[in-house]
């Protein structure tokens, strides 16, 4: 988004940048949240509604007019008639090469703070997986050794084409997570024993039924790994009583799972909206 924006820029094309400095009560989108407008277009979002669409329309104004920057107080329900009991101060100002460098700065501090997930398998699952995870904030690793299987990788994931998973789960830090779809059960044994063995991760999970898990557990329980350790693995995973094989409906399961177990307690602002 922001590189995009820097072409424009460079080109002679004029964009806003529009952020909230505060947000009270309950709002659509947290302090800090912004987007970039052009005459034509706009990048990210601050909660969409009448919110947006004025917020939008005063960019293009004050680019528009080469205006300076505006400070706006707006009370989301007795101003602008959304359903909300908040305000938000928004500021409005023309982007700049140096505000486009403050900016990708304090994303990049953001990305650098969210949590891992290992996710290990390129199948199709896997790859359902790795489109549906993408968009989230995580800094998703997708590990395989088949260079073949990984298709179209999306935008901000990072694929490993390596056999090595044991470097993998020695190296995540702790609270990461670990999501476990290869092609083969005694390599998914390896590896979900390598993670609750740390003891340390805040998701495991493994893809099977509940006939798999109890074959793994007494395998677990065989290499000496404690109860309290092998009752954390989520297996199956993406169990919410929908009875779908499709991949990609598995990879939705799986993705509200993710959210629920290592994003839940990463709260964005006070984590209400309208």
């Amino acid at each position: 988004m922001i590189s995009a924006i820097r072409r424009r820029l460079a080109d002679g094309q004029p964009a806003a940048y529009v952020r909230i400095l505060s947000a009270r009560g309950s709002t659509p989108r947290e302090e800090g949240a912004f987007m970039l407008v052009t005459p034509s277009a706009q990048a990210g979002t601050i909660g969409g509604g009448r919110l947006e669409w004025d917020c939008v329309a005063e960019a293009r104004a004050l680019l528009a007019a080469d205006g300076p920057a505006v400070e706006c107080e707006i009370a989301l329900g007795p101003e602008i008639g959304q359903c909300c009991g908040g305000a938000v101060r928004v500021r409005i100002e023309r982007a700049t090469p140096a505000l486009l460098d403050i900016v990708a700065h304090e994303v990049a501090a953001v990305r650098a703070a969210w949590p891992p997930l290992l996710l290990f398998g390129a199948g199709h699952v896997g790859r359902a997986l790795a489109r549906a995870l993408a968009p989230l904030p995580l800094r998703l690793v997708w590990i395989d050794p088949r260079a073949g299987e990984f298709g179209t990788i999306p935008d901000g994931v990072e694929a490993r084409i390596s056999d090595d998973w044991e470097s993998a789960i020695a190296a995540a830090p702790p609270g990461a997570g670990v999501l476990v779809l290869t092609p083969s059960h005694a390599l998914d044994a390896l590896i979900v024993a390598a993670a609750l063995e740390r003891g340390d991760f805040r998701y495991v999970g493994l893809i099977g039924s509940k006939t798999k898990r109890r074959r793994f557990e007494a395998g677990f329980r065989a290499l000496g790994l404690a109860e309290d350790r092998i009752a954390t693995l989520v297996c199956p995973v993406g169990d919410r009583g929908v009875r779908d094989k499709r991949p990609e409906i598995i990879a939705t399961l799986v993705a509200a799972e993710i959210v629920e177990t290592l994003l839940q307690d990463r709260p964005v602002g006070d984590g209400r909206t309208c």
